[in-house]
C-alpha cells in the first residue's frame, strides 16, 4: 500500500508541475514584452499579439482536451502536452521576429491548453472521490505560485540574461516531466461519446475571427480585412446556433441558457473579465515605459496584486453572505474602477512607496469580483448541465482575456501614435489608456445590477446544486 501511494504522490507531482509550467507562462512574458519589442524591432505598444496569440489558442482547444483524454488516455495527451509546450518554448526562445514568435506561442498554447484540464481529469481518476478535494489542493497549489513568482522571475531573467531566456527555462523542466509521466502515469481512457466537431469548427472559427478582427488591418493591409473577419465570426457563431438547437450532442447545450442566473454570470463573467484581463499585460508595461521602472522592479510591483488576490479568496463565502451577489458584483466592479484609476495617479505624482498598497488592493478587489461571478454563475445548474457549464466558463474566461488585452493594446496604439520618442507624451497616452479601462471595468455592473436581489446566501458553493 505505501509504494501504490507513493506512485500516486509522485504522479500528483507531475501534474502540478504541469499547472505550474502553465501558470508561470501566463505571467513571466508581460514583464518581458519592452525588451522583446526592442530585440524583435517593433513598436512596445502593439506586443499584446504575444499575450493575444496564446490565450486565444488555449481558448478555441480547451473544449476538445477532454475528449482527446477519454479518448486516447490521459498518460499519451498529459505526454503530448507537455511536449508540445516545450517545443513550443524552444520556438519561442529561437524566434528573431514578432511573427515567428506569435506563430511559437500559438503551438506552446495547444500545450498549455491540455495541460490543465487534463490534469485535473488526471487527477479524478488516481485518488478516490474522497479524497479528490484535497489531491486538487496540492496540484493546483504550485499553479497558485506560478503567478507570484512569474513577474519577478521574468524581470530577473530579461535585466540579467536575456527575454528568451523566459521560454528556454520551460525546456529542461519539460523533458524531466515528459519522461516522468510515461514512467509513472497510468493511462485511463473512458467510452466517448462522439466529438461535435462541426460545433467545435464553428464555436473555434467565431472566437478566433472576431477576437482578431479587433486588431484591425495590418500596416499597408486592406481595410476589408476586419469587415471579412467581423462576417466571418458572427455567421460562425449563428450557424452554432442553429446546429445547437435540437442536437443533443452539441458541444454545449443551449438548455443552459434556460438558467436565468447562468446567463446573467455567464455574461457578467464575459464583459468584466474584458477589463481586468488588461491589467497584468498595462500594468508591467505602463511601469517600464511610462514611469521608467527596469524590468526586474517591475515584476516585483506585481507581486502585492498577486498576494491581494491570493488572501482574499479565503473570505469571499463570508463577504457574499453578509452583503449579497448583487451589491458585492456592483460594488467590487466599481471598486476596482476607481482603483484602476487611482494606481496611474499615485505613480504619476511619484508616490511610489504608495503603489504597492494601491496594487495589493487591486488583487484584493479583483479576487472578490472573480470568485463572486464564478460561484454566482454555476450557482443554480443543474447536475446534468453542471460539467457543460463549467467548461462554457472555463473557454468564456480565456476568451475576454485574450479581447482585453488585444483591446488594451489597440487603446495603446490608438492613443500612442508609435511615438515614444517623448516622455511626456507616453505618459499621456498611458492616461487616456486608463481612462478608457476604468470604463469598461465599470460598464458591467449593470449587467450584475440585474442579479436578483433575494440571492444573498451562498452556503454551498458546489456547481450544480442549488442553496
Amino acid at each position: 500500500m505505501s509504494t501504490q501511494d507513493a506512485t500516486v504522490r509522485w504522479q500528483l507531482w507531475i501534474v502540478a508541475f504541469g499547472f505550474f509550467m502553465q501558470t508561470l507562462d501566463t505571467t513571466i512574458v508581460n514583464t518581458a514584452l519592452p525588451a522583446m519589442a526592442s530585440d524583435l524591432g517593433v513598436s512596445p505598444l502593439h506586443m499584446h499579439s504575444v499575450i493575444v496569440s496564446y490565450l486565444l489558442t488555449v481558448t478555441v482547444t480547451l473544449p476538445l482536451s477532454g475528449w482527446l483524454a477519454d479518448r486516447f488516455g490521459v498518460r499519451n495527451i498529459f505526454f503530448s502536452a507537455i511536449v508540445l509546450f516545450s517545443i513550443g518554448s524552444l520556438l519561442c526562445g529561437l524566434s528573431t521576429t514578432l511573427n515567428q514568435l506569435v506563430m511559437s506561442r500559438v503551438v506552446q498554447g495547444i500545450g498549455g491548453a491540455m495541460m490543465v484540464p487534463v490534469g485535473r481529469l488526471t487527477v479524478m481518476k488516481i485518488v478516490p472521490r474522497e479524497q479528490y478535494m484535497a489531491a486538487m489542493t496540492f496540484v493546483t497549489l504550485p499553479g497558485q505560485i506560478g503567478p507570484l513568482l512569474g513577474p519577478a522571475l521574468g524581470g530577473v531573467l530579461v535585466e540579467y540574461a536575456s527575454w528568451h531566456w523566459i521560454f528556454l527555462i520551460n525546456i529542461p523542466v519539460g523533458i524531466v516531466g515528459a519522461i516522468a509521466t510515461m514512467m509513472l502515469m497510468p493511462n485511463y481512457r473512458m467510452q466517448t461519446r462522439r466529438f461535435d466537431f462541426v460545433g467545435f469548427l464553428l464555436l473555434a472559427a467565431g472566437m478566433a475571427t472576431l477576437t482578431l478582427a479587433m486588431d484591425g488591418s495590418p500596416a499597408g493591409g486592406s481595410a476589408l480585412l476586419p469587415g471579412a473577419m467581423i462576417l466571418i465570426g458572427v455567421l460562425s457563431l449563428l450557424f452554432y446556433l442553429m446546429h445547437a438547437r435540437s442536437n443533443d450532442n452539441a458541444l454545449f447545450s443551449l438548455k443552459l441558457f434556460d438558467n436565468h442566473t447562468y446567463t446573467i454570470g455567464l455574461l457578467g463573467s464575459l464583459t468584466g473579465r474584458i477589463g481586468s484581463g488588461m491589467l497584468p499585460f498595462m500594468t508591467p508595461v505602463f511601469l517600464q515605459l511610462g514611469m521608467g521602472f527596469s524590468p526586474f522592479h517591475a515584476g516585483l510591483m506585481m507581486i502585492p496584486m498577486v498576494l491581494g488576490n491570493m488572501g482574499m479568496k479565503r473570505l469571499v463565502v463570508r463577504i457574499v453572505n453578509l452583503f449579497g451577489y448583487r451589491h458585492v458584483l456592483v460594488g467590487s466592479t466599481v471598486a476596482l474602477a476607481v482603483v484602476v484609476l487611482l494606481f496611474p495617479l499615485v505613480a504619476l505624482l511619484g508616490w511610489n512607496w504608495l503603489l504597492p498598497l494601491v496594487l495589493f488592493l487591486l488583487g484584493m478587489v479583483n479576487a472578490i469580483r472573480f470568485s463572486s461571478m464564478n460561484t454566482l454563475t454555476l450557482k443554480e445548474l443543474p447536475n446534468e448541465l453542471a460539467s457543460s457549464g463549467n467548461s462554457l466558463l472555463s473557454m468564456i474566461m480565456q476568451l475576454s482575456m485574450s479581447i482585453g488585452v488585444t483591446v488594451a493594446g489597440l487603446l495603446l496604439g490608438a492613443f500612442g501614435h508609435n511615438e515614444l520618442a517623448d516622455s511626456e507624451a507616453v505618459q499621456l497616452t498611458f492616461i487616456y489608456t486608463w481612462l478608457c479601462i476604468a470604463v469598461i471595468i465599470i460598464l458591467p455592473a449593470l449587467i450584475f445590477w440585474r442579479v436578483p436581489q433575494e440571492m444573498s446566501q451562498n452556503q454551498n458553493l458546489s456547481p450544480g446544486r442549488k442553496t
